[in-house]
């Protein structure tokens, strides 16, 4: 399930900056220990310069499989080993924490993050189960008269490590509804977002990712 030595990835660097955590860069394995795995350094877009990593700075690497399967996973950048060039050495990450993917979908992060919901004349608060940056799933009271296929406006509070805050806003699709005894979980696409909210998404999915990778390993800050 790792990648393999000589296999391409793709990978994009968690940062407070936006269009940083967005840039995505493509590189390939080059090596393996027990610990760790060295890939090359990515060139820096189109140009023939390569791009800067430091120890400390932390991925979110995708790479697909022969047999067409996407994984994920998180990861830290350790150092560096100077061979005929120099490869960067990262965190190899453990198995229960690399994500299967479908092609073409987003990656999905649990996370309760704060949102307003209206439909029609009614509005009220809920708070998210999961986000991703092509839709959401939320926990509202039973007594909420929210359907499949019924049209959503929303708004959504989302935090970022910096201390950022964003207010995303879009128009959703109910999908499915999962009815409980007192709550039902309502899971939404989204039908209507700008790319620039979308992108917002994305970022906040990245940044969690990385987070919950963190207090997996133990790790702190």
């Amino acid at each position: 399930m790792l990648p393999k030595v000589n296999q391409i990835v793709y990978f994009r660097i968690i940062s407070p900056d936006g269009e940083e955590a967005l840039e995505e860069y493509k590189t390939r394995v080059a090596d393996e220990s027990a610990d760790a795995l060295f890939i090359e350094l990515p060139l820096q877009g189109g140009s023939e310069r390569f791009r800067p990593l430091r120890p400390g700075d932390e991925l979110s690497v995708s790479y697909v499989t022969k047999e067409g399967v996407k994984y994920d996973f998180a990861t830290t950048v350790l150092g560096f080993r100077d061979d005929a060039v120099r490869l960067v050495r990262i965190r190899k990450p453990s198995p229960d924490a690399i994500t299967r993917i479908q092609r073409r979908n987003y990656l999905r992060v649990p996370a309760e993050l704060e949102l307003a919901v209206r439909r029609g004349n009614e509005r009220f608060l809920a708070m998210t189960r999961d986000v991703s940056g092509g839709g959401i799933s939320f926990v509202c009271e039973s007594g909420r008269s929210v359907a499949e296929g019924d049209a959503l406006d929303c708004w959504l509070l989302v935090p970022f490590r910096s201390g950022a805050i964003e207010h995303v806003r879009f128009r959703a699709e109910v999908a499915r509804v999962e009815e409980g005894d007192a709550r039902k979980r309502v899971m939404l696409k989204y039908a209507e977002i700008t790319d620039s909210e979308r992108q917002i998404v994305i970022r906040f999915c990245l940044e969690r990712q990385v987070e919950l990778h963190r207090k997996e390993k133990g790790l702190s800050g």
